[in-house]
């Protein structure tokens, strides 16, 4: 999915480092976020306030990796919120959540001054650009369960929205949830300039917050100009890190091949036999022969 703003578009896309920073990261107007986080967890209760965590993640950050924009806040229960949005490719995204998570837990129990039946609950919402998850819906709701799929503990939850598999319409989308992918996911494809084209759902005071910091039309063109430096930067981070995830699967590919060829050297197999088994060349084969003879 492309997040990159263009001149002929009117609305920035949420999916990228400004959008992300001007909806879920506006603090001088949280209605957005709190909309969104409860349509995310899936609440039926409201959340009335939230307060940005600066401590544990800096606020919101870009790591220069593959377009990854964290936030961490608190609602008015203490309950803990960290909203990650990627767009680029994110093969260990669920380690990352856990990580997320349990620093969060960590930081939350205080040494000798701690009651375990007193945590509030944490929450980590993934929302990755790309198909990762091996499920057909695109919002994953994840606990510490038994094998029996039963509840085991539900203080730490894991939320992963997949913008791809999102495959609604606008004529589909009733609950919060569905508005708020569908926003996400289609924001910066729309070019009409007449207000009564856009979805009728935009009109709702939590969607017209976000939807009003993305209009490129409010910005000054210093603000443009800015922002167009921004997205390339975050482009060439996405595609940098794409190299270097090929690079590091060919590398593995690489010592798995020379492992199975090794073993089936070391059987004594003649190498045009290995090669075959192996699936590898005989040129491979020989230089693993070799090594194997140095070593």
């Amino acid at each position: 999915m492309e997040a990159l703003y263009t001149d002929d578009q009117i609305f920035i896309p949420i999916i990228s480092d400004y959008g992300f920073k001007a909806t879920f990261g506006n603090e001088a107007n949280t209605l957005f976020l709190r909309k969104a986080l409860q349509a995310l967890i899936k609440s039926e209760i409201p959340i009335k306030e939230v307060k940005f965590d600066k401590n544990t993640f800096e606020g919101i950050t870009q790591d220069g990796r593959s377009g990854i924009f964290d936030l961490a806040c608190t609602d008015e229960n203490d309950n803990h919120f960290i909203v990650e949005m990627q767009y680029g490719d994110a093969p260990y995204f669920v380690q990352r959540m856990k990580f997320y998570a349990l620093h969060k837990f960590n930081a939350m129990v205080k040494r000798g001054k701690f009651d375990y039946g007193t945590l509030t609950r944490i929450y980590c919402v993934a929302i990755l650009a790309n198909d990762i998850l091996p499920y057909s819906q695109f919002h994953t709701v994840a606990n510490l369960r038994n094998e029996q799929g039963e509840l085991f503990d539900e203080q730490m939850t894991f939320i992963t929205v997949e913008l791809d598999k999102f495959m609604l319409q606008e004529v589909d989308c009733q609950t919060d949830l569905q508005k708020l992918i569908y926003t996400m996911k289609t924001i910066h494809t729309h070019t009409f300039t007449n207000p009564i084209q856009f979805p009728k759902f935009w009109d709702e005071d939590w969607l017209k917050v976000a939807i009003d910091e993305l209009d490129s039309r409010r910005m000054t063109p210093d603000e443009k100009a800015s922002l167009e430096i921004l997205i390339a930067r975050n482009a060439e981070s996405v595609k940098a890190e794409s190299r270097k995830i090929k690079e590091a699967r060919e590398s593995e590919n690489l010592a798995v091949k020379t492992a199975t060829v090794t073993k089936s050297l070391l059987k004594g197999l003649d190498i045009q036999t290995v090669a075959d088994i192996t699936d590898t060349s005989l040129d491979f084969v020989k230089s693993v022969q070799r090594q194997l003879s140095a070593n």
